[in-house]
């Protein structure tokens, strides 16, 4: 008699439901946490707030007020810190054995990241929503076209989605909650050094070298030239599109190492 094959796991179920799935069960945990996102939402809004009236009369941009300057650039780091906690739920599904127990069932590889990675992604952009209306609350003004708002608008969401990969690849990598939530604040000092709140202008030379050319700095400037225009442009010395062809170069590369160290990582478990 001849003997037939088992099918592989992974072809019994098709990958749209199954991500469909897991983002929902993702999605679940911050409906019944709603704390985890009102945190996230308030750690925003505080820094906008503080960068707004407590530093905003001691740093000079040239012709742009401050808060037109500053707001693009807190939106881009909000992006950051709200992606803060995709590293502890990898981690804490990892060790939890959340992801062995998922191998085991007849669902697609892929689908296990990209539910967790379009959960992440979502509850993001529902912190990037109200900070932004509070931008506009307290004087941030888009002086370009709705269409180039819309456009950082779609950067910043890109930009997350980046993060997001990061972050799950450091959840994966770091071995436990603790250390995911060490190795995640690295986004502090990356935030800070960076145009996103004071031009790079009053940096030393040794650390422009480094602020002008990291991803954060690009981003922050493809937002702040899409919505402030001429005076930004001016001020950062160069054009829109200069900036925007960065971010998104910056964007599909970190996408591409991390979801591919994340992807590595989960395969060889």
């Amino acid at each position: 008699m001849t003997a037939v094959a088992a099918p592989h796991p992974a072809n019994n179920a098709r990958l749209l439901p199954s991500v469909g799935v897991l983002t929902g069960r993702a999605l679940r945990i911050y409906r019944r946490t709603p704390q985890l996102l009102i945190l996230r939402i308030v750690q925003s809004v505080a820094f906008l707030l503080i960068f707004r009236y407590v530093f905003g009369g001691a740093i000079g941009t040239g012709t742009m007020r401050y808060v037109d300057f500053m707001a693009p650039g807190l939106l881009t780091v909000g992006i950051m810190f709200a992606t803060i906690g995709t590293a502890l739920g990898v981690a804490e599904d990892h060790v939890g054995g959340l992801f062995d127990r998922l191998r085991s069932l007849p669902m697609p590889r892929s689908a296990v990241l990209t539910g967790r990675v379009l959960a992440d992604l979502a509850m993001t952009v529902a912190v990037l929503i109200p900070t932004i209306a509070i931008a506009f609350a307290v004087g941030m003004r888009v002086h370009t076209d709705w269409g180039s708002a819309l456009g950082a608008l779609g950067l910043l969401v890109l930009f997350g989605f980046a993060f997001v990969w990061i972050f799950v690849a450091v959840g994966l990598l770091a071995g436990s909650v603790q250390a995911a939530q060490g190795i995640s604040f690295i986004v502090m000092p990356i935030s800070f050094a960076s145009s996103a709140f004071v031009p790079t202008s009053s940096m030393p030379g040794w650390l422009q070298a480094f602020t002008e050319h990291q991803p954060v700095t690009v981003v922050v400037n493809a937002v702040r030239t899409l919505t402030q225009g001429a005076p930004a442009e001016a001020l950062l010395g160069h054009s829109t599109g200069y900036y925007v062809t960065r971010s998104l170069i910056w964007i599909i590369a970190l996408v591409v190492v991390f979801a591919g160290l994340a992807i590595a990582r989960y395969r060889s478990r």
